[in-house]
């Protein structure tokens, strides 16, 4: 019996060691043990009139924070905002996700809203993925893009945030389903470091702009959540809901992506959401972009054209075929 005791105990030992180096060396010990979190602190952001100017700026032309915790009106040209549901949440209607996602309301309500949350709390949450009760934020929120937001951005958008209008609006909580619900824990990383402003040079204003934006979040095309490397901002990102079916397009400066467009064709599209005579489809949110100044506008245009041309056709005007290249479906997919 000592033998077989030994015996179990070793294979019991063995068998825990195994499982250790699978988890360590695939999905990671932060599923388990929860998602990397600094601790709050009480620092408070001072309102001035440059930050609130800056915040209503960068929330409501630039970082899409109004655009996705606002409800729309999916029926008007656009899709604009519905003025009186400002900021006050909405539940995602795009097909596909892994369970149930809201964009909370991040009005000062008290009851319904951010009314009760420190100013670290917003800050932690739009930065490093962490919500104010602790939760792992689901990745739509793009605070992997949002990490790199200067310290004065940030408090000017919280400081705008605060100024919004009270808007009494209970929504349902965010519910992932399992595995992913623990697998997005890998995603949260402290910001314990000061963030410089946004540079003045309009190529790396672009890129920064670019990245807070998160424009490569819809123009890269994913495999099981991930984006497929070698692609980025070369289209093929399948989108699904209340405004249709459409497969984003490519922005690389290729002969099958933008390479035709020049700052005119590129700012009349981001004013206008039309490119010529085709209209863009209303989830790519001209309607907010619209609202960037020129010089912005025109910064972003010269960061695009640096990227890596990629070849990949992708036409919404077409019937979806089999890409090889991102191995999804969408219209001209055979012609790649």
């Amino acid at each position: 019996m000592t033998g077989l005791r030994k015996g179990l105990t070793f294979s019991f030992l063995a068998f825990l060691a195994i499982a250790a180096l699978a988890i360590t060396f695939t999905i990671g010990w932060r599923p388990i043990i929860g998602p990397r979190s600094r601790a709050l602190t009480d620092r408070k952001f001072e309102a001035t009139p440059e930050r609130l100017a800056r915040g209503r700026y960068l929330a409501n032309a630039v970082s899409g924070c109004i655009y996705c915790h606002s409800e729309h009106d999916w029926k008007a040209p656009g899709v604009p905002v519905i003025e009186s549901k400002m900021g006050a949440g909405q539940v995602f209607f795009l097909n596909g996700l892994p369970g149930k996602v809201t964009a909370p309301n991040i009005t000062p309500d008290s009851a319904t809203g951010s009314g009760t949350w420190s100013d670290d709390q917003l800050a932690r949450s739009i930065r490093e993925g962490i919500g104010h009760d602790g939760r792992t934020l689901f990745p739509l929120m793009p605070y992997a893009h949002f990490r790199t937001m200067s310290d004065e951005d940030l408090a000017s958008i919280v400081v705008y945030v605060r100024s919004l209008q009270p808007v009494p609006n209970q929504l349902p909580q965010t519910e992932i389903v399992f595995p992913v619900k623990y697998l997005i824990r890998n995603a949260p990383q402290p910001v314990t470091s000061p963030v410089p402003d946004a540079p003045a040079d309009p190529l790396k204003r672009g890129t920064y702009l670019v990245e807070i934006s998160g424009c490569s979040d819809c123009h890269t095309p994913q495999q099981r959540g991930q984006s497929i490397a070698g692609l980025e901002f070369a289209g093929g990102f399948e989108l699904s809901g209340p405004f249709g079916d459409v497969t984003s397009a490519n922005l690389t400066p290729d002969p099958s992506g933008i390479s035709y467009y020049d700052e005119k064709t590129f700012i009349d599209a981001m004013r206008t959401g039309k490119v010529g005579a085709r209209n863009l489809n209303s989830i790519m949110p001209w309607i907010m972009l619209r609202n960037m100044t020129d010089d912005d506008l025109k910064a972003m245009f010269a960061y695009l054209r640096t990227l890596k041309p990629v070849h990949h056709r992708v036409d919404n005007g077409l019937p979806p075929t089999a890409c090889k290249i991102c191995r999804g479906k969408h219209g001209a997919g055979e012609q790649n």
